[in-house]
């Protein structure tokens, strides 16, 4: 699959920066354990548009988001639609996980991300 071109808006660089440097106790764990090593290159904190995805990987042109309690409200729905909205009209698919995942179920998550990647190379 080639990867479409994702515009960014640079002026979300400094909060793109800061959020990588603060990632939750959730993102470290996948980003240190599982996708940094990743053979596939995968970005944390890139900016698409005027939003900042979690995880993303250009080659698959896959967005990884994890979900902290303020996404179950209906205004984090709301705009967590919004978001894939956007991101869908790149070519881009989304995976979310709550932190709730990430800490009691990390391989099955772990596998899941595995198997899309690898389903849309």
């Amino acid at each position: 699959m080639k990867p479409n071109i994702v515009p960014k808006n640079g002026d979300m660089l400094p909060r793109a920066r800061e959020l990588r440097r603060e990632m939750t106790p959730q993102e470290r764990k996948l980003w240190y354990q599982f996708l940094r090593r990743y053979p596939v290159k995968i970005y944390k904190q890139r900016i698409i548009e005027s939003f900042i995805a979690d995880f993303y990987c250009s080659r698959a042109q896959l967005v990884i988001e994890l979900d902290g309690a303020q996404h179950t409200t209906e205004q984090g729905l709301l705009y967590d639609r919004e978001r894939s909205s956007i991101f869908s009209q790149y070519g881009l698919d989304v995976l979310r996980f709550s932190n709730y995942e990430v800490d009691l179920q990390f391989e099955a998550v772990c596998e899941k991300i595995h198997q899309t990647i690898q389903s849309r190379l």
